[in-house]
């Protein structure tokens, strides 16, 4: 792919379908490129006229003095292709393709859209579209879209698939005083797609922060490793819509039964260092917090208000988010408690009372972001009657400029806020209505600093004490089979193979040989119906444990049989599978489901009986999953709890479970034929760990 610069800041644009009727998209294009203040050359194209707008026109783009930097298409979908062809014919590397009529109707505009993937292909074109509503850059300043209006400009970049959404942002951003620096209409994403944006908009000097409103994300095989890259250098924050449920009703096993709608997501997103949010409002609420902050070094909050009732609930959203209220020392509670009356609160959430003045503000505010422990500050204001808002911001403005720590204000009000807020986001301190928003934008503030900071190693390249070719040889057979489904011995010899601690299971054929089996394993010994047709097989009498001797393996196995012929007169079992009995450990689960976009999907949590009743249960991506991942994914479960040691239990292994999430990992990604695996439950002792139950699907 060519570089994007161009795309936003031409020295010239052709537009393709310019026209002099005002109704028209054509028009309305070569008007707002106009009237924004464009500096570079305008070239309209239109067969039937000499001049567009007063400007002169050309029939063709071959007939332009130079190659444009950029191009802009508005005509029949019929002839898009044909013109995309011209433009490339001529070295135009970069075109926004307003048209619609593509693959979003179906039919031929699905043909029509490959078609055209081709020819950007063949001509190296970058293109953004079809079924686009265009491009902006406040800063060139380039409108090249269709929108009634140019947003105010600002260090936001808005990138939306739908269009719908882009202009009603413009409109609502005039009067919110939100200002943008780059906002992109995606359409169908035939050529530049959402990834690619992203990753040249985090190299852009006009932009501080990333929001994106997508309904899909576009096919990565390195997704994780390419926005890791994107997100460590400005923070992005995306508003996914279409999640479906479909995934985890038709899973088989109980890792896809907890994986959840839209688990893959919110995984991928999280493991890439990307925020995402869930509301329109929380999208602009974040993005106008990193649009003006500097970046908190800690989770450490201070909050002052004149207001009891605001700081209470900032400190319950705050235990809601993870960050901490700061303890002042001696030295900074002596000092508050000469600024503020007795009848305030020299503590945090510091109360400087409903009547106090400006100079009460100002001071107040310069002792605590002296104090080294604050990485934050939230300031409220409650329009009293004393209150003076104007004054309060600033002060708060003249207080706070020469600290590199967020200031976050509450402007806990309506119209007497007005004037105060326009001050304050005018000089990068944002203001919000109310106290939770403040304290969740100083959430994400911190975990950006997190994102900065985290380390990432590859713990799955390095296992290479496997034997794969054992396992290409079982599934080979298995396929061979028609099967889709291992059996518990042909499971145990998967795990065996990658070094996964397993209760031995061998598979015999008849009374004699489990008897025989049993001995040399050692007893007590669990018996087995083998069938992938069976699915629960302690319902209908297919499991018997305790097995003390070769003669009472050789009675439960005829027992087991006629248990099964019994329930299922139509399945001809495999055998009966014999299995170690292992003594009780803590039970955990680790498992696999591969989700179609983003590939393997690795489970841990709680195991055992009432793993789908409990749900305790965390998820990583394989591809790309470091070490802190592994540790903090066990700390997300209540069974890390157990693991430790709780109520005077001695601690569990917990080095046996990363172990094993590892090596679950490097299983999936070096066999994708795998669909889905459990092992549940793993048995987890004080020195090592044994899995009792392995379900492994393709």
């Amino acid at each position: 792919m060519n570089e994007l610069n161009k795309m936003f800041n031409p020295n010239s644009v052709a537009i393709i379908g310019a026209s002099n009727s005002e109704e028209k998209v054509g028009y309305i294009v070569v008007d707002n490129i106009v009237k924004e203040g464009y500096k570079g050359k305008i070239y309209p194209i239109n067969p039937n006229s000499s001049e567009i707008q007063g400007i002169k026109a050309y029939k063709n783009i071959k007939y332009l003095p130079e190659v444009p930097d950029f191009a802009v298409i508005s005509i029949p979908s019929p002839f898009v292709n044909k013109t995309l062809e011209e433009c490339g014919e001529v070295g135009v590397k970069n075109i926004t393709v307003i048209t619609a009529g593509f693959k979003e109707i179906g039919g031929e505009g699905v043909k029509l859209e490959e078609e055209m993937i081709s020819i950007l292909e063949k001509h190296d074109i970058n293109l953004i579209g079809p079924n686009s509503l265009g491009t902006i850059n406040t800063h060139t300043p380039l409108n090249s879209s269709f929108s009634q209006m140019m947003p105010p400009k600002g260090n936001i970049a808005f990138v939306s698939q739908s269009g719908a959404m882009m202009v009603a942002i413009i409109d609502w951003s005039i009067t919110a005083g939100i200002g943008f620096s780059k906002v992109i209409s995606l359409g169908n994403k035939a050529g530049v797609s959402e990834i690619e944006l992203l990753k040249f908009l985090a190299d852009d000097d006009d932009t501080a922060v990333v929001i994106a409103y997508l309904e899909s994300i576009s096919e990565d095989d390195n997704f994780i490793n390419t926005l890791r890259k994107v997100s460590d250098k400005k923070p992005i924050i995306i508003l996914k819509s279409g999640s479906s449920e479909s995934g985890a009703a038709a899973a088989a096993s109980h890792t896809g039964a907890l994986a959840g709608s839209d688990v893959a997501f919110d995984t991928a997103f999280r493991q890439s260092g990307i925020f995402r949010v869930t509301t329109m409002n929380e999208l602009f609420d974040v993005a106008l917090a990193f649009s003006m902050c500097p970046i908190p070094t800690g989770r450490n909050l201070a909050i002052i208000t004149n207001a009891g009732g605001g700081g209470v609930v900032s400190v319950d959203a705050m235990e809601r988010h993870g960050l901490n209220l700061v303890q002042f020392d001696e030295k900074t509670t002596a000092k508050l408690k000469k600024a503020i009356p007795d009848e305030g609160s020299a503590k945090n959430p510091i109360d400087v009372l409903g009547d106090a003045p400006v100079s009460r503000y100002q001071e107040t505010l310069n002792i605590v972001l002296n104090n080294d422990d604050v990485d934050s500050l939230v300031v409220m204001v409650c329009p009293t009657a004393t209150a003076d808002p104007d004054g309060i911001a600033k002060a708060l403005i003249e207080g706070s400029k020469n600290f590199d720590k967020p200031v976050i204000v509450v402007n806990m009000g309506g119209p007497s806020f007005i004037n105060a807020d326009k001050i304050l986001r005018e000089h990068d301190i944002p203001t919000y209505v109310f106290p939770e928003t403040a304290v969740k934008v100083v959430d994400y503030l911190s975990r950006f600093n997190d994102v900065q900071n985290r380390k990432y190693d590859d713990p799955i390249s390095k296992i290479n004490d496997i034997d794969k070719k054992a396992v290409e040889d079982i599934l080979k057979k298995v396929k061979s089979e028609n099967k889709d489904t291992l059996l518990g011995s042909e499971a145990y010899s998967v795990a065996k193979a990658y070094k996964i601690s397993a209760a031995p299971i061998i598979l015999s054929s008849s009374p004699q040989e489990a008897g025989k089996v049993a001995e040399e394993m050692g007893f007590p010994v669990v018996l087995k119906i083998a069938s992938d047709k069976i699915i629960h097989k302690s319902d209908i009498g297919g499991v018997k444990v305790g097995i003390n001797t070769k003669e009472e393996a050789e009675e439960v196995f005829n027992e087991i049989i006629a248990n099964s012929k019994k329930a299922h007169p139509d399945i001809i079992p495999d055998g009966i599978e014999v299995q170690k009995m292992m003594p009780d450990g803590q039970e955990v689960l680790v498992g696999m489901i591969k989700d179609k976009q983003f590939g393997p999907m690795i489970a841990f949590g709680m195991g055992g009986v009432y793993v789908n009743l409990i749900e305790d249960v965390a998820f990583n991506l394989a591809k790309g999953l470091s070490s802190n991942e592994i540790n903090a994914q066990i700390e997300n479960t209540k069974a890390a709890t157990l693991l430790k040691g709780f109520r005077g239990e001695s601690p569990s292994d917990i080095s046996e479970v990363k172990e094993a999430i590892k090596r679950v990992a490097k299983l999936a990604l070096d066999f994708p034929e795998i669909s889905e695996l459990d092992i549940n439950p793993i048995f987890v002792y004080e020195k090592g760990s044994s899995a009792l139950d392995i379900k492994i699907k393709l």
